[in-house]
């Protein structure tokens, strides 16, 4: 991608040169904290249950203090950054465009985290093993960047697989700014797990189609997809669909357990928001 000449996001906290440090305690993590765990941990092919014994049983809190001589960044990890950075930028300028002109709703900017192993949000704790994640309660993007390495491994490599994955974070604040989100969670509240999960999938679609809308207009804008970009993109959608995950991690593959959409599905969505670049096209939850 052609995106260095492009400005960069002041909207971003790096705590990556803070040292976290734990002490005993009850681990401040609420039922929201737990679902982001659990959803997101699917990005990197975890067990749901292990996840949530994990954050039960771990009785810690943590704190974090400033290390300067303990933190050193690699050169591709600054560059990761500053690439992250941009890719942030420009979801602000599209959807401070095209959110008020396709839904008239303002958008109101998230701001972005990156950490280090783990990371205390207002949806509670967690580790660089949940992947990527969005925390409604606090509006906040959570990326440790060595979540796409991850990324990398799954046959996910590439900037565009990347940029993505920040892109389908701020499709989520995109539906806590629509009220989907609260909607969601509302339903869920009163139906059965199979039909939550089904919900979850809908909602994690649209933000993949969210994703696919910003790419549409960026590249309209900017010009700076090149060659195998957006077959890198599909290849992380791919990759981190369900039925692949559970089959990575050795498992029958159960449609009642998906949370966030087969491989087609999530490319399929992609491809939406390519295709047509409006939001209105984004409607997963009439198909």
């Amino acid at each position: 991608m052609k995106w260095r000449n492009h400005r960069r996001s002041d909207n971003i906290d790096d705590l990556r040169r803070q040292k976290s440090s734990s002490r005993a305690g009850k681990t401040k993590l609420g039922g929201i904290g737990l679902l982001v765990l659990i959803v997101v941990g699917m990005l990197s092919g975890q067990n749901p249950l292990q996840i949530l014994e994990t954050a039960i049983n771990s009785g810690t809190s943590t704190s974090y203090t400033e290390s300067e001589g303990d933190y050193q960044a690699s050169t591709a990890n600054n560059e990761t950054a500053q690439f992250i950075s941009t890719m942030l930028a420009s979801n602000e300028d599209i959807w401070n465009k095209h959110l008020s002109q396709q839904t008239r709703r303002n958008y109101r900017e998230p701001r972005l985290t990156l950490f280090t192993q783990q990371v205390n949000s207002a949806c509670g704790q967690a580790s660089s093993a949940s992947g990527p994640f969005y925390c409604p309660a606090d509006q906040r993007i959570y990326i440790d960047l060595a979540f796409f390495n991850e990324l990398k491994r799954m046959g996910a490599a590439g900037e565009f697989a990347q940029a993505y994955v920040l892109a389908h974070e701020v499709g989520h604040h995109l539906q806590t700014l629509l009220g989907i989100s609260q909607q969601v969670t509302q339903l869920q509240q009163r139906t059965s797990q199979k039909k939550s999960n089904k919900l979850s999938v809908l909602l994690e679609l649209q933000a993949d189609c969210y994703a696919g809308v910003w790419a549409h207009h960026a590249e309209v804008n900017n010009r700076w997809l090149e060659k195998g970009d957006l077959q890198a993109g599909l290849r992380a959608a791919s990759a981190i669909g369900d039925d692949q995950l559970q089959r990575n991690a050795g498992q029958r593959v159960n449609p009642d357990a998906f949370t966030h959409g087969t491989s087609k599905q999530r490319q399929h969505w992609l491809a939406i928001g390519l295709k047509y670049g409006k939001v209105t096209r984004c409607n997963t939850f009439s198909q």
